[in-house]
């Protein structure tokens, strides 16, 4: 159901939910009555239950539109079981702002929220978008790929808190080996966890710890003997020691906890996404992988209605940049509303690209020469990739370059022979890399193009003879 769908949907009535750890404020109101109706509700899956089905009888069960501060969470997770009610999620930012424009003094308390939250939605639901679940292997995609992230973010942060320990302790660790997260250091510190007591170990005790790691560098093993008796202890302070010692075993147990549910994760992960119907679409794309192409199936789904455009989708992922006018003053900045997750799935894929697909590689240096950043022409380079992934998405085709190459050579020779245009505002970027269908014409052989600087931007031209 996208918004203008849901705008002409005959609903019973309207609620608005604002949601809270241990009571939720709703606000009710019938179509063509004024009288809006105020209580709470315990926040238990039984008294939402109650609730819910009191709902139903009440008006017959037809459809009720419920809006309410969260996109996703435990209040979402209860009432999505609930086909009579269709759930608008609204926007934070969105209710804060319209909460200031009626109270600049700051006063805010959930009954008014849930007033402000009900007017939102009577007066400006074709502003909103229902929400649609997907599949439910697509959404059990999204939860695994997402927690896997925090997972591996979770474990760099007990790796730089482990670091910042060993500096303190035991520097040497550091310098001997290049992964403190490994499996290898986990063990040796949970064995010998400061330099005194890795030196009273004996020579042949090591060696055989490390050929039961896997490390098979004779040389390394034996440079590493060389330099332990020669270490000197960084500090000789007793109590920085005992708790150094402590912690660096505490943080060794969680990272190797950590490392056991990623593993588990990319294992799921991986099964889930090779049984996928979109997985082949994905997995075509240059760069994908199999880390990135289960992230690009959670981050685009299967509702191919979700998206209008391609420009709905860059700035839905937040790729796309925002442009700020006032007067005469203009501003372009990176998109700070979207979900952080699938707008990094975005720049990952694209920083990937560069080292598999020609002219990923070529429009990346190409902005580089201009003076972009790293970050920046990253970002551009997914910009023109999202082009090329929504068409792709939407057909249901899987990306081959020879066909988008040529789609290219083809827009080249058109603007060659329309001659030089005025300048635009955007580079103009393929709309599609699927194969072209009869009404279009050939393919152009034998074309050399070339990365032409234009206002700015950079587009594909063909290198006259």
């Amino acid at each position: 159901m996208n918004p203008s769908t849901a705008s002409t949907v005959e609903f019973s009535a309207f609620v608005a939910l604002d949601w809270a750890d241990q009571k939720h404020a709703w606000a009710l109101q019938a179509p063509g009555q004024g009288r809006v109706q105020h209580g709470e509700l315990e926040n238990t899956p039984e008294a939402i239950e109650v609730w819910a089905s009191e709902l139903e009888q009440r008006f017959g069960g037809r459809p009720i539109a419920v809006a309410l501060e969260q996109p996703r969470g435990a209040v979402v997770a209860v009432l999505s079981k609930y086909s009579h009610l269709v759930l608008f999620p609204v926007h934070p930012s969105t209710l804060a702002h319209y909460r200031q424009s009626f109270y600049p003094s700051g006063a805010k308390s959930d009954p008014s929220d849930a007033d402000l939250l009900l007017e939102l939605l009577v007066q400006h639901r074709d502003r909103l978008r229902p929400l649609k679940p997907d599949t439910v292997e697509t959404r059990l995609l999204q939860f695994l790929v997402e927690e896997r992230r925090r997972l591996v973010d979770d474990r760099t942060r007990c790796s730089n808190r482990l670091t910042a320990w060993l500096k303190q302790v035991f520097p040497q660790v550091l310098k001997w080996f290049d992964d403190v997260t490994c499996p290898l250091v986990g063990d040796l510190l949970q064995r010998w966890p400061s330099l005194t007591e890795l030196q009273r170990a004996k020579p042949d005790t090591l060696r055989r710890f490390f050929k039961e790691h896997n490390c098979r560098d004779q040389e390394r093993i034996e440079e590493r003997l060389r330099l332990l008796p020669q270490a000197v202890p960084a500090t000789h302070d007793p109590a920085l020691l005992q708790a150094g010692s402590l912690a660096l075993r505490s943080f060794v147990q969680v990272i190797a906890q950590l490392r056991e549910g990623i593993a588990r994760y990319e294992e799921r992960i991986e099964e889930v996404a090779q049984s996928h119907p979109d997985f082949p679409l994905m997995d075509s794309f240059p760069g994908a992988g199999p880390a990135l192409a289960p992230r690009l199936i959670a981050a685009l789904g299967t509702d191919r209605s979700r998206f209008q455009s391609a420009q709905e989708l860059q700035c839905y992922t937040g790729i796309a940049p925002v442009l700020e006018a006032s007067g005469k003053q203009r501003w372009v900045h990176s998109r700070w509303a979207c979900p952080k997750f699938v707008r990094q799935t975005i720049h990952e894929w694209a920083l990937h690209s560069i080292g598999s697909c020609d002219w990923a590689r070529a429009y990346y240096q190409a902005q580089r020469a201009c003076g972009k950043s790293h970050h920046t022409a990253v970002r551009a380079l997914g910009f023109k990739w999202l082009r090329v992934l929504y068409r792709c998405w939407q057909d249901r085709t899987p990306y081959r370059e020879q066909i988008y190459l040529q789609a290219l050579g083809r827009r080249a020779c058109r603007s060659a022979a329309a001659g030089p245009a005025p300048h635009p505002a955007h580079p103009p970027t393929p709309e599609a890399a699927a194969p072209p269908s009869p009404a279009q014409p050939p393919a152009v052989s034998a074309v050399q193009l070339r990365w032409e600087s234009c206002a700015g931007f950079f587009k594909l031209g063909v290198v006259s003879s």
